[in-house]
């Protein structure tokens, strides 16, 4: 079974790279090993030992400076790496998609989402159109549904979003009750317009300042993509991410330099949007596994 899906991963991966070459797209390669990722509060690193750079959480801090320097439409599928991950649809070392628009908010990245898993269904799943998670079918040609998290709350959990965030339980709600409650949808939903607590490098929405213009992309209930209209305010971003230090600190957790270049670089970036995908998570939908382990070549255990 692994040997086809690895055929079918090389299918995946191909049909991606040529959706965003059709399109315009530049694919572009940044470093792997960087002086510092955007801190946050929730993702660890992996240090290079004996040096103090780190691995990529993601390639997001070397993409924005390219968009800095004047690149309007550029993609990247490669390896990140966070530390103390492991689970059914979790590795430390994993395959990363991220495409970014200048002059684009994250209306555009949600059409992209549509049009990209329509196009990899088409070129890898000819006879259903379909993708399958927990033996379920979700067609990516049906209306997809657009939900704000305020409302996933209200709609499926009976509750508050703020409510659930002053009083620490709003992960325990989303993984217990929202995410089972999207699988019930027969095409890919998006929740979007996400509290700005939740979204450390997201644009606020001017209309609401208590948001912020970001989604995720879920089929089946799996989480595929997150996405935002870009921050771009260099005071705004370092003060956020001084404030994910101090939620580290009192975690208990290890305080993270900050990409000082890319923070000085963040001033000259053009209104953007940027959108990171999970490659082992739509190659598990494409072949309709259940974990992780099924789609790549080893797992941390076969080494």
């Amino acid at each position: 079974m692994k040997s086809d899906a690895l055929w079918l991963r090389a299918q995946v991966i191909t049909a991606v790279r040529d959706f965003f070459r059709e399109r315009g797209f530049l694919e572009v390669e940044t470093p792997l090993l960087i002086p510092a990722n955007a801190p946050e509060e929730h993702i660890n690193p992996v240090f290079s030992l004996p040096s103090s750079w780190q691995l990529q959480t993601s390639p997001e801090i070397c993409m924005k400076r390219l968009l800095c320097a004047g690149h309007e439409k550029i993609f990247q599928i490669s390896h990140c790496w966070r530390s103390d991950e492991r689970g059914s649809r979790h590795l430390s070392e994993f395959t990363m998609l991220e495409w970014y628009r200048a002059n684009r908010d994250y209306q555009t990245l949600m059409t992209d989402c549509e049009e990209l898993l329509q196009y990899v269904a088409t070129v890898c799943i000819p006879a259903t159109l379909c993708f399958t998670h927990n033996s379920a079918r979700f067609n990516p040609f049906d209306t997809w549904q657009r939900i704000s998290v305020q409302e996933a709350f209200t709609r499926f959990g009976n509750c508050d979003v703020w409510e659930c965030l002053s009083k620490g339980c709003y992960e325990e709600i989303l993984t217990s009750v929202i995410e089972p409650a999207l699988a019930d949808f027969a095409a890919p939903v998006i929740l979007l317009d996400y509290p700005v607590e939740l979204a450390a490098l997201a644009r606020v929405k001017p209309e609401n300042k208590c948001l912020a213009e970001r989604f995720e992309l879920y089929v089946g209930g799996l989480e595929l993509a997150n996405g935002f209209s870009e921050l771009n305010n260099p005071l705004e971003q370092r003060r956020r991410f001084a404030e994910a230090n101090i939620v580290r600190c009192r975690a208990g957790q290890s305080v993270l330099p900050l990409p000082g270049p890319f923070l000085d670089a963040l001033g000259s970036m053009p209104e953007s949007a940027g959108i990171a995908l999970g490659i082992d998570r739509l190659v598990m939908l494409t072949a309709g596994v259940a974990s992780i382990d099924d789609v790549v070549a080893f797992t941390p255990e076969d080494l």
